[in-house]
């Protein structure tokens, strides 16, 4: 408690500064935000901003930030007493705030604070500037952003205990990053493509050098090999078409065992009632077209054949709701990990923008 106090009191006293940019050739607006001692609204309209906290207080602290529907945006991080920790990350601010065909949300951009002994110093909100590409390559100014197609495994899940792994992404990226999660429950290919507040919003956004990463299967149970892929490779060419880069990514696995402790060849690795072999149709389209693959199929069997039965319940909702499909905060986070992994690895995202831990 006396943490919490002595941060209130430290933000207070700083003011909490929000430091908006509309155009290069307008002056500065300052706009207060408001703290209290375990969250932070600031009222902006959707945009992308650039987020510093400083960390610490008078006894040792340990702080996470989280923000929007669920958002990890910041791992925990350890302040010895005294000292103050500087931090910085990126988010994406929108209407609805989550699942696209969710709730709205609240206006603005909310931060929550977490931790085992939280403790804020001080925050800055800025307006995000362009990214490098775009400044060379001349277009709309934007920042560069990861947005992310996706289904109920990836989504900003709205409530307790479920996460997907988008939701967990953002806090293993740096300040000139941000995601963009459009993910959506129960959405397939067909799903995704047919409806205006999914590809039809997320496809206008899509700016030159921004990455779109693609997780579409797991509603696909009753879709054809060819439409299958047909929808893939329209999602390929419309991305290419704004000028971003397209990633196709296989869906995380289930956890269905077989008697021998690996995973069923049906319903854990994604082959539908007509035969469909999602994730290897997956790996045909990125090898035809050149499009890059993060094989988060191979990836989660892996590792969910290696934790074995009992050990992998912890990844998913099995205690909670016998749910081998949906992930659980833990889970979601080290799917997110791999992800981090794979987009540092096939040179998508540079390593100086990565957290790594």
């Amino acid at each position: 408690m006396r943490r919490s106090s002595t941060a209130v009191l430290v933000v207070a006293t700083l003011g909490t500064l929000l430091t908006a940019v509309p155009a290069r050739a307008q002056a500065q607006t300052r706009v207060h935000g408001d703290c209290t001692a375990t969250a932070c609204h600031f009222d902006v309209p959707p945009g992308t901003y650039d987020v510093k906290v400083l960390l610490g207080g008078e006894s040792a602290s340990s702080t996470s930030v989280s923000g929007e529907t669920r958002r990890a945006l910041l791992p925990e991080t350890a302040v010895p007493a005294g000292e103050r920790v500087a931090r910085s990350f990126t988010v994406n601010v929108r209407t609805p705030e989550g699942e696209p065909t969710g709730a709205e949300g609240t206006p603005g951009l909310d931060l929550t604070l977490g931790g085992s002994f939280p403790a804020l110093a001080g925050i800055e909100v800025t307006k995000a500037l362009p990214h490098a590409r775009m400044r060379s390559r001349g277009g709309t100014p934007a920042p560069r952003q990861i947005f992310l197609v996706g289904d109920s495994t990836v989504c900003d899940q709205p409530g307790a205990p479920y996460s997907g792994w988008g939701q967990q992404l953002p806090q293993y990226l740096r300040k000139g990053l941000s995601v963009a999660n459009y993910a959506d429950s129960g959405e397939s290919t067909v799903s995704y493509l047919a409806d205006a507040r999914l590809w039809g919003t997320v496809r206008p956004l899509i700016r030159r050098g921004d990455l779109v990463l693609i997780q579409l299967a797991h509603n696909d149970k009753t879709t054809d090999e060819a439409t299958y892929r047909t929808n893939l490779e329209t999602l390929v060419a419309d991305v290419r078409e704004k000028g971003g880069e397209p990633v196709l990514v296989t869906p995380v696995v289930r956890r269905w065992f077989n008697s021998d402790g690996t995973l069923n060849n049906g319903t854990a690795l994604l082959v539908n009632g007509l035969g469909v072999d999602h994730p290897a149709v997956v790996r045909s389209v990125a090898a035809a077209r050149d499009v890059p693959l993060i094989d988060l199929t191979a990836k989660t069997k892996a590792l969910v054949e290696s934790l074995g039965v009992e050990a992998s319940k912890a990844l998913y909702l099995y205690d909670e709701k016998r749910d081998n499909t949906h992930t659980s905060v833990h889970g979601a986070t080290v799917y997110a990990s791999l992800v981090r992994e794979e987009l540092v690895a096939r040179h998508l995202v540079p390593e100086g923008q990565v957290r790594v831990g």
